[in-house]
């Protein structure tokens, strides 16, 4: 403990010094996000000081090993970390698929060459990857993807469609599923392939939502081509790195931040729309009683996910619970939405002159959340998998 409460001190003091005054406050809209790419533009110059400097120190991803870009930092000082950046409204300096999802199964399949080329870059944020799993006729069942990866001596050629690649038009590469032995039963004969998606082979077409906006997209490969090398653990192999993998997008997915709705809570927002009693109270009671419920529901599930990342990090891992954390996560961001929207009154059904107005930025969040119990595994088939794997129910 006293080892913990140094450098407890020492984190603050360096984020206290570190982190620009100016990006220290709740995430209220996109381009306070940074993903980072190729091609990413910073919104300030501060954004990218903030990188920058967390990279440096091994900090945008504090739990990896320090000769891969990470900061060596066990699960304890990690926690603390992350307790200190939220102490002074710190954002994290870069979101990534990389981090979230590619990054883990590097580090349990990769080869050591594939870590030390690619992991280093997606702590820096200067790689964007994609996701290339679901296709047109392998959603829910994903074992059933027919995009090919055929065997030319030094390299693979690659041909297929992949749906609902989220942000591919802005992503630099794509870790794949890909059938490498098409005679093979459905859930062998896949492998796991990164591919580089700037060349001639590669192009993608966004996908307009209900919201307005076009985060996801269709991916096409024609001809497209990939070094041998970037074959990730064993040829037909690649079904167990995706279930592995799926833990991580699943517990991610279910582990946004639902706390709050464009930088304030649905408690703030109500106190403009509704006013407040003598007390000091939401003046609608029954408003009130919902976000006093919804707000202890957050709780709950931000101190059932601190318990299931404490066990991924003793290595225990997660499994099917995954799939509990993201149908439960997901569902109540959809509930605090909701909430928020009944909150804002009149004014929530704004939609502004056009997708990119600010003013109707909350509607079309609200109209996007509709999506969160759709990808990374419908809300029907997360529910199919904790009825069979965690509560041992018969097949109907």
């Amino acid at each position: 403990m006293p080892d913990l409460e140094k450098f407890r001190e020492e984190a603050r003091e360096w984020l206290e010094a570190n982190c620009p005054e100016s990006i220290r406050k709740p995430v209220s809209g996109e381009d306070d996000i940074v993903w980072g790419g190729r091609n990413w533009v910073f919104k300030s110059d501060d954004q990218k000081i903030w990188l920058d400097r967390m990279a440096e120190r091994g900090w945008t991803v504090p739990e990896w090993p320090k000769e891969y870009g990470g900061g060596g930092l066990s699960k304890e000082e990690a926690k603390v970390l992350k307790q200190e950046m939220a102490r002074i409204k710190a954002p994290p300096p870069v979101n990534s698929f990389g981090i979230w999802m590619l990054g883990p199964a590097l580090l349990k399949f990769g080869s050591e060459e594939q870590k030390r080329e690619h992991l280093p870059p997606i702590c820096r944020g200067e790689i964007r990857w994609a996701q290339g799993y679901s296709e047109p006729g392998a959603g829910s069942d994903l074992a059933a993807l027919q995009t090919r990866a055929d065997d030319k001596g030094d390299h693979y050629i690659v041909n297929g469609q992949k749906v609902w690649t989220s942000y591919a038009d802005e992503c630099d590469k794509i870790f794949c599923l890909v059938r490498t032995d098409p005679s093979a039963p459905k859930h062998e004969g896949i492998s796991f392939l990164l591919i580089d998606m700037d060349q001639p082979g590669v192009t993608t077409k966004p996908i307009r939502l209900i919201s307005g906006k076009s985060p996801f997209c269709e991916t096409f490969f024609d001809d497209a081509t990939a070094p041998k090398e970037n074959l990730v653990g064993e040829l037909n192999k690649g079904w167990t790195i995706a279930k592995y993998l799926l833990t991580h997008e699943r517990a991610m997915i279910g582990g946004m931040d639902s706390s709050q709705v464009l930088g304030r809570s649905p408690g703030e927002i109500a106190a403009d729309t509704v006013g407040r009693n003598s007390e000091g109270e939401l003046a609608d009671s029954f408003l009130r009683s919902d976000i006093a419920r919804s707000d202890v529901d957050g709780w709950a599930f931000m101190l059932t996910m601190e318990r299931y990342r404490d066990k991924s990090k003793a290595g225990e891992g997660v499994g099917a619970a995954s799939s509990g954390l993201k149908y439960y996560g997901t569902e109540l961001n959809k509930r605090r939405y909701e909430l928020s929207m009944s909150a804002s009154g009149f004014n929530a059904l704004k939609i502004g002159d056009g997708i990119d107005s600010e003013e109707g930025e909350m509607a079309r969040r609200w109209l996007r959340t509709k999506a969160n119990s759709i990808e990374g595994g419908t809300s029907e088939v997360q529910l199919n998998i904790i009825s069979k794997r965690i509560l041992e129910l018969p097949d109907a």
